[in-house]
């Protein structure tokens, strides 16, 4: 199907892509002003369905081999600072407090922390032994990553790539340019646009992050130690037009300014 039908066909496609995209606004902008509005086509209810379905099958593997909360210590230290953290979620969505919020500890030498969508959480005792990590670094590594589900980053990635791979191909189609065109084409999107979207992302995690922490009674300023930690385990960096996450220095700089600005909710805290 090659002739003036088959292209109507494709730039209907096109154009139901982009009309079927919802523009968002996942969180509030709390004191740290994260007020950038995403575009969605990926439904939320999908994406916390097969996080769900991916958290549990994390766990059960992880319980077969013996690697799920082997030490009580650290799994009620975690769940500890995730608890004073999650009432903290309000700030920028009231309806996280209704999520099914969950905290293990998996027994791994990898250096490591996720927060699925609705609020299911892991940490790798390689994070808490090889770091030596503080209460307070814990609760900056933790913030961040609950900053990503409060965000729901994995959706928006989740619908940029759809949208972008369906155009891509689209154009592809239209301009006859074939499987390296098109692979062309995909490696230019994460160039141009995936990557840098993708250090925007680290950036917001990283801001809210410091204002959890705060607003949870934890020195901001733990954030700026625990990357220079991470940066010590984590070898030589990859060039800025290559990483999803900032570059050490922008990184530590805008932790440094933000950690300030929410300072005055950190003191605040402190005195309750």
């Amino acid at each position: 199907m090659r002739g003036p039908l088959w292209k109507r066909m494709l730039a209907a496609a096109m154009m139901l892509s982009l009309v079927a995209c919802e523009t968002v606004q996942t969180t509030q902008g709390g004191a740290v002003g994260v007020t950038r509005e995403q575009r969605m086509v990926v439904p939320a209810a999908e994406i916390q369905e097969a996080a769900s379905q991916e958290y549990a099958q994390v766990m059960n593997e992880a319980r077969s081999k013996g690697l799920l909360n082997r030490n009580s210590a650290q799994v009620q230290r975690v769940r500890n600072i995730v608890n004073r953290l999650i009432p903290q979620t309000a700030v920028f969505r009231p309806d996280a407090l209704q999520w099914s919020w969950e905290a293990n500890v998996l027994t791994s030498p990898e250096v490591n922390a996720w927060a699925m969508p609705g609020g299911k959480i892991a940490v790798y005792t390689g994070l808490i032994e090889q770091l030596h990590a503080t209460d307070e670094e814990l609760a900056a590594v933790l913030g961040h990553e609950i900053a990503h589900a409060l965000r729901e980053h994995s959706r928006e990635r989740a619908s940029e790539q759809m949208v972008a791979g369906s155009l891509i191909q689209i154009g592809s189609e239209l301009l006859g340019l074939g499987d390296v065109g098109q692979k062309g084409a995909e490696y230019a999107y994460m160039g141009l646009v995936g990557l840098p979207h993708s250090r925007n992302q680290e950036s917001e995690a990283d801001r809210i992050g410091v204002e959890l922490a705060a607003r949870a009674g934890y020195d901001p300023r733990a954030a700026i130690s625990l990357w220079q930690k991470m940066a010590q385990v984590g070898g030589a960096e990859p060039i800025k037009f290559l990483s999803t996450h900032p570059p050490r220095e922008d990184r530590l700089n805008d932790l440094t300014n933000y950690s300030q600005r929410v300072m005055p909710l950190y003191e605040q805290a402190r005195k309750k």
